[in-house]
Parts: structure tokens; sequence; C-alpha cells
């Protein structure tokens, strides 16, 4: 399986701004990193949708991209010590 960096990077950024305005608008900040992997296998998933990738790709892609967003936020959020 080969990482498309150019697609999956800002699918990463899309899934991080959309869990961020959800947690904005009430949703329960303990279930982030849910919300985060259930968008990235959403957006994969639509992406599989128009094209002719494999659906096992289709889906390791998208845990990939959910769980890089919950832990490129994480992260910067323990350096800024938030």
């Amino acid at each position: 399986m080969d990482m498309d960096v150019g697609r999956d990077m800002p699918a990463v950024l899309v899934v991080m701004g959309v869990v961020q305005l959800a947690k904005a608008l009430g949703f329960p900040s303990r279930f982030s990193g849910l919300l985060a992997v259930a968008l990235g296998l959403v957006i994969s998933l639509g992406y599989t949708y128009f094209s002719e990738t494999p659906w096992f790709t289709t889906l390791i892609r998208g845990l990939a991209v959910g769980l890089s967003a919950t832990g490129l936020y994480s992260t910067v959020k323990h350096v800024l010590g938030r």
C-alpha cells in the first residue's frame, strides 16, 4: 500500500478542523479521537467510491488518517502546554 502524501496530509488537516469545530459546537472532548477515526474512514471511503482502490487499502488509509489527526493534535497540545 502506498500512501499518497499529496492527498492524505490535507485529509488529516480536514479531519483535525472538523473535530475542532465539532468540539466548539458541544461535542464531548473525550470522544474526539473516535470522531477523528470515523471521519478518516468516511473521507477515505468517499474517495474510494470514485476510484478503483481496494477496500482493505481504503480502510487502512482511513484509519491512518484518523489516527494521524488525533496524534498530531495531541502532540501539538502537549508541546504548547495546553
